[in-house]
């Protein structure tokens, strides 16, 4: 039985590149116990974390989880203490809106991933300009740290420019977080707890997302 966890896009993703075999995976965006909820899900997996803060919530547990942990601002490029060619899926998820070179750190990242390797790159999409502002971002630019629109177009484009192959691409709509729409702002009010903008991310059209796998 899958843990609830399983059902966000980005262990959905994962599951439909790998399903239950062993994979390296390199997690762009580590924090957030993103380590720990992976292998949770996902216990075959070699985790590897990137991110600009180590201690970004994450703990013990998740260090320990990781089999390396690589702090770096990814807008510098400096990739060369990651290795080439090395791994299976390659993640980023909500992570190229917040950098003004996103198209370039992709660019620098496809050497990292071995020949038939995935990758998956989810980012609010150019709908998320035009939705209401809402407390825990709905409109993409209630968070004050994204800097950058990209688009399934733009992104499909660099990733064919670099003989990898689009297998699925488009808006984000996850039927096991619509369906649960409800009983989540139910939870808000009855905890007393406000009611956050990414709950409605899948009804609306939020975010887009591009699935390759590198040929």
């Amino acid at each position: 039985m899958f843990a609830a966890s399983s059902f966000i896009n980005k262990f959905i993703f994962l599951r439909k590149s790998f399903y239950d075999k062993p994979f390296r995976l390199l997690d762009i965006g580590a924090g957030n116990h993103s380590a720990s909820k992976t292998i949770k899900v996902f216990p075959k997996c070699e985790y590897h974390g990137v991110d600009m803060e180590k201690d970004y919530n994450n703990d013990a547990q998740d260090f320990k989880a990781m089999s390396a942990f690589y702090e770096m601002d990814v807008t510098k490029l400096d990739f060369t203490s990651i290795p080439d060619n090395y791994f299976d899926g390659i993640w980023m998820v909500h992570v190229i809106e917040h950098l003004y070179n996103g198209d370039l750190v992709i660019q620098k990242l496809i050497p990292k991933l071995r020949k038939g390797g995935f990758m998956y790159v989810e980012y609010p999409g150019i709908k998320s300009t035009k939705l209401p502002s809402m407390y825990g971002t709905l409109n993409f630019k209630d968070d004050s740290t994204h800097v950058r629109l990209y688009s399934v177009k733009e992104l499909s484009s660099l990733f064919r420019q670099h003989a990898c192959k689009i297998l699925k691409a488009g808006t984000r709509r996850n039927p096991w977080f619509i369906l649960a729409m409800p009983f989540r702002i139910l939870k808000s009010l009855f905890s007393g707890k406000k009611i956050q903008g990414n709950i409605f991310w899948d009804i609306t059209g939020f975010a887009e997302y591009t699935w390759i796998q590198k040929s």
